[in-house]
């Protein structure tokens, strides 16, 4: 397979791709020139194509007052700009795009020109609608009285994390993963949460004091450290390698099929096998 991973940070999902089977055609992509995982991937001898998106969206967030729209022409032409790099250099379109850390949303004319190709890591359920960035999704599960979190693989649409999925991982058990002091900031919060009705991470973060948040942040920090080990570099390997690459998966609109069996919405669940 050609393989093209697009990332903007330190490259770990990809090298954990990688490892498990080096002997794919890897292209790299980073909209950061010379992040880490750029060098990561110069080191592994794969190709790496580096295009600062920073000139194209000069003046854009002033332009639009704020954040920068999804499908403005501005990432419309960074990206067409992409593919023109990255297709020139296969000589080809990709067979899979993997999205491993990269910090910029697709457009919706990359998702049409690479329909069901293009999968992504997610450190929550998304099935749950436990979305955002960084930890916040745990601080979701947490707020809601989850007592586990699982990182999600999905197929890339034009929604936020709203893709199906593919694959999520093993469950990992909230209270018994906190360290020493975990514990007492986990009690901390769900009391204060409890004494005010609070069951959703927008009510806690209008509403709690900045004690509640430090320790709030504290649990989600270290708990998404462990889902992104045990979670995200499990999945992402096993997604690519033993489902995609093995020409097992197949997708009709928001069905996915492996081995001809349509999975439930939480997708193939590796501590059930399906």
């Amino acid at each position: 397979m050609t393989i093209v991973c697009f990332l903007s940070g330190s490259g770990t999902n990809y090298q954990r791709i990688v490892e498990r089977d080096p002997n794919q055609n890897y292209l790299v992509f980073t909209n950061r020139p010379g992040c880490e995982g750029s060098i990561k991937a110069k080191s592994n001898g794969h190709a790496v194509l580096e295009l600062s998106h920073i000139p194209y969206f000069k003046g854009a967030r002033e332009k639009y007052g704020g954040s920068i729209p999804r499908n403005c022409p501005e990432r419309e032409l960074f990206e067409r700009d992409i593919w023109r790099l990255v297709e020139n250099n296969l000589h080809a379109k990709p067979d899979l795009v993997c999205l491993a850390g990269y910090d910029l949303v697709f457009t919706d004319q990359t998702i049409d020109r690479y329909p069901s190709k293009i999968v992504n890591v997610h450190p929550g359920d998304t099935t749950k609608g436990y979305v955002g960035l960084h930890w916040i999704p745990t601080a979701m599960a947490i707020l809601a009285g989850d007592d586990e979190i699982r990182s999600t693989l999905f197929v890339a649409d034009r929604g936020l994390d709203t893709g199906p999925v593919l694959v999520q991982s093993r469950p990992i058990q909230i209270f018994q993963t906190l360290g020493a002091s975990g514990p007492n900031d986990l009690h901390k919060v769900m009391v204060y949460a409890k004494t005010h009705s609070i069951t959703t991470y927008k009510a806690f973060n209008e509403t709690a004091g900045v004690e509640h948040k430090d320790s709030l942040k504290r649990i989600c920090e270290h708990l998404q450290n462990v889902l992104k080990e045990q979670g995200d570099w499990e999945i992402y390997p096993f997604a690519v390698h033993d489902l995609i690459a093995h020409g097992r998966v197949a997708v009709d609109g928001r069905t996915i099929y492996v081995d001809g069996k349509s999975l439930p919405p939480y997708g193939y669940r590796l501590d059930k096998k399906t």
